[in-house]
């Protein structure tokens, strides 16, 4: 069924904005892990559960896919609706448009909330000399709010605009275009703050320029192309090189390997392997070994290209999967014998 955000901050279905700040406000207070210490592990999931309800519930986009169906659709295991603004999309052939919600940090959302990153750190008062409190480390007022001190007012120091961590998306390639090098268009589409201060969505197209020679796992960075948020600095988008499974070729490193089936008349008598590269060539390799189980027929410079060189490529590794046959007749095994010497 998934996690009922409403009964987490305690309000009903229909609460409004204020509904939702105060009943933030007095739980992130309240289960804030510097005012638990001697139960921070229990106060840190239930502060993390709190920031997560409050960040779904206050923004109107996600809390109509989440009233609709539920923590499983908000986080893509349901197909979400159609909706506008908000969260960010990916339309590509290896990304359907869907909604993709990652909970942010909960102490982003507090220092976001209240205008600064803890509530405890030096704070002074101002007139006639006196001093308002000072909070330290592990200490916790009840009210942050209330007056510093009676000689006038206090400040705070305001924390500096805390980054949203990076978004990753895997990006799916196939071995053609990890050797060849391809270009591929992103079209995504955000929300950005404009002078005013009102949210807009922008739709952008990234480009991706996929160079020869990736391998899986590298990262192609996009700085600051999240939604952006007051006192937040957006999200950098990160994709994600992996690879496609290939009907011929497997990869290892910078080499590639095939494996070829072969019977064992074959395996004795000699073996040619044709086969077409990944950018169309034809080969011809004639095998002029015994082929044994274990034996492996290397080509040089067949293989992928290196990606800090590229006109340097490994190596082409071919095997051999040989059939032997399940039966013999006796003139079979006597031929054999005889063929063989023994």
């Amino acid at each position: 069924m998934g996690v009922d955000y409403y009964k987490i901050l305690q309000v009903d279905r229909s609460a409004k904005d204020d509904d939702l700040k105060k009943a933030y406000r007095k739980l992130a207070m309240k289960w804030h892990p510097d005012k638990n210490p001697n139960n921070k592990k229990e106060a840190e999931a239930k502060f993390k559960q709190i920031s997560e309800a409050y960040e779904v519930l206050s923004d109107p986009q996600k809390r109509a896919v989440y009233d609709q169906y539920g923590e499983e659709g908000l986080k893509g295991q349901v197909p979400p609706p159609d909706t506008s603004g908000g969260t960010s999309y990916f339309s590509t052939g290896d990304f359907p448009g869907s909604v993709r919600f990652n909970p942010r940090s909960a102490d982003d959302i507090f220092a976001e909330f209240f205008g600064y990153s803890s509530p405890f750190g030096g704070m002074g008062g101002s007139g006639g000399g006196m001093r308002g409190p000072r909070f330290s480390s592990g200490m916790f007022g009840d009210d942050i709010f209330g007056s510093y001190g009676e000689g006038g007012g206090g400040s705070m120091h305001q924390a500096g605009p805390r980054k949203d961590p990076p978004i990753e998306n895997r990006l799916p390639c196939s071995l053609e275009e990890l050797y060849k090098g391809s270009t591929r268009k992103m079209k995504i589409s955000r929300e950005i703050v404009d002078v005013s201060g009102k949210i807009m969505q922008v739709q952008e197209i990234l480009t991706i320029d996929i160079k020869p020679g990736w391998k899986k796992g590298t990262k192609i960075t996009f700085p600051q192309k999240g939604n952006e948020h007051p006192n937040v600095i957006p999200a950098d988008l990160v994709f994600i090189i992996d690879e496609k499974p290939h009907l011929v070729f497997t990869r290892d490193g910078n080499d590639l390997i095939v494996t070829q089936k072969i019977s064992l008349a074959e395996a004795l008598s000699g073996y040619t392997v044709h086969l077409t590269t990944l950018d169309g060539r034809n080969l011809t390799i004639p095998i002029n070994s015994v082929i044994h189980p274990s034996y492996e027929e290397v080509v040089p410079r067949e293989g992928m290209p290196i990606q800090k060189d590229p006109a340097k490529k490994g190596n082409l590794r071919i095997k051999f999967n040989i059939k032997f046959p399940t039966r013999l007749t006796s003139e079979q095994k006597a031929g054999i014998k005889k063929l063989l010497g023994s």
